[in-house]
């Protein structure tokens, strides 16, 4: 029975595919694309040559029926974003549970995904946490903000360049100006880098500096924050002795 393959595709360095997912993506039959002028670099650069169709999020809600029709009549066919795991942040969710709604098996490769190296390299407590993502623009901002002052776990922020020192700003407001974070910025790439401090620090760094590239904020949880001040108390009641 054929199926619905998510394939992670590389975030920066094109050698994080796995081997996996070169294997299934020049198997199936077709591969669905976010963007297939992005993807065709990817797929020329592995030399796999297979027709493509695009999926994004413009054009998911009337064409996700489609795509599922095609996989019933018997053909494979993978599902790819233009980095990353589909469906974090990204379209394709509304594919796996139209596939699941039909019986359809799918299959989601392990992969890249930038979200988990920020939080490893972030230094903040990654036993538990909240994936966020892209925060709403307008509507619906500042009550999402508000429900996460009282968070204990660490949060997690995907955003754009145009748009990480407004984030940084609203949050410093929100959970206040000590609130430690790090930004990590173009993930597996050339220039990738991570900045951490207290928001207030970093707010003051994106002012001074442009930000540029795809960015991943990590802010520590209530909890977490707690025992950071108190360690710090601690110490310097130490050095007073």
């Amino acid at each position: 029975m054929a199926k619905l393959y998510i394939v992670p595709t590389p975030i920066g360095n094109l050698e994080d595919i796995t081997l996996r997912a070169l294997k299934v993506l020049g198997e199936v039959s077709l591969i669905l694309a976010e963007d297939t002028r992005t993807s065709s670099v990817l797929l020329n650069h592995f030399n796999i040559s297979k027709p493509l169709r695009s999926y994004h999020k413009f054009n998911e809600h009337q064409t996700v029926s489609t795509q599922v029709d095609y996989i019933e009549q018997g053909s494979d066919v993978a599902l790819i974003s233009d980095a990353g795991t589909p469906a974090i942040s990204d379209p394709g969710f509304l594919l796996v549970r139209e596939c699941i709604r039909r019986g359809v098996e799918v299959e989601t490769l392990p992969g890249a995904t930038a979200f988990v190296p920020a939080l490893v390299q972030s230094g903040l407590s990654s036993d538990t946490f909240t994936f966020i993502g892209f925060l709403p623009q307008k509507k619906g901002r500042q009550t999402a903000l508000q429900a996460l002052s009282t968070e204990c776990r660490t949060m997690i922020f995907y955003e754009s360049p145009y748009r990480v020192l407004k984030t940084l700003k609203d949050l410093c407001e929100t959970l206040g100006p000590m609130r430690y974070a790090s930004v990590s910025r173009e993930i597996s790439k050339i220039h990738e880098q991570t900045i951490r401090g207290t928001l207030e620090q970093l707010v003051g760094h994106f002012t001074q500096n442009t930000p540029k590239g795809e960015f991943v904020i990590v802010v520590a949880g209530l909890d977490y924050q707690s025992r950071l001040e108190r360690d710090k108390k601690e110490e310097d009641l130490c050095e007073e002795c």
